[in-house]
């Protein structure tokens, strides 16, 4: 029996080893979860992209769902997004809000000439700060934000038709059916 004792400690880690590898590829490592889920989006009062004078609060949005999503015109990831927006934004049912995050305004508008414009509205987070209180990692990233002003929804990386379909659209669904 003392001899199989080396054996059977080998072939423990092994099978540890085995259901670590079968585990971590089962698993979303890129999934993050957000703390701000089903908690009230933070409060920002932030200028819009096109009219700086102007600016738009959270307060301004309460009454209906609405996607805030996050995009920089220095983000790569953000340029490989925007054809879905732009395919997507007007199928989904509720206002597409853009935050262009720590990002120059007049950059952010020459790269919205070129490729186009999704949202219904931007804001401007230049310095980053409101971003810091939504949770943003990095660009792009996107939240969906029921009537109320409660996150419901966090993606973090570009949406893509098949994120759309299987995540986003339920999502947005699920709050047409909480409506009172």
């Amino acid at each position: 029996m003392n001899r199989l004792l080396p054996f059977i400690g080998f072939a423990l880690i092994v099978a540890l080893l085995a259901f670590g590898i079968h585990w971590n590829r089962s698993h979303d490592m890129n999934w993050v979860p957000s703390p701000l889920i089903d908690k009230p989006a933070p409060e920002f009062n932030l200028p819009l992209l096109y009219e700086p004078t102007k600016t738009v609060a959270r307060r301004d949005l309460l009454g209906k769902p609405w996607l805030l999503n996050v995009f920089g015109s220095w983000c790569v990831t953000c340029q490989d997004e925007h054809p879905v927006l732009m395919a997507y934004a007007k199928k989904l049912g509720v206002p597409l809000i853009g935050m262009d995050w720590k990002d120059d305004p007049d950059t952010a508008k020459r790269w919205l000439a070129q490729f186009g414009n999704p949202y219904d509205t931007i804001i401007v987070d230049e310095n980053g700060k409101a971003g810091i209180d939504f949770g943003v990692y990095g660009a792009p990233e996107t939240y969906l934000v029921d009537a109320q002003g409660v996150i419901r929804y966090k993606h973090i990386g570009n949406l893509t038709p098949d994120i759309i379909a299987r995540e986003l659209k339920p999502a947005i669904a699920k709050l047409g059916k909480e409506a009172p």
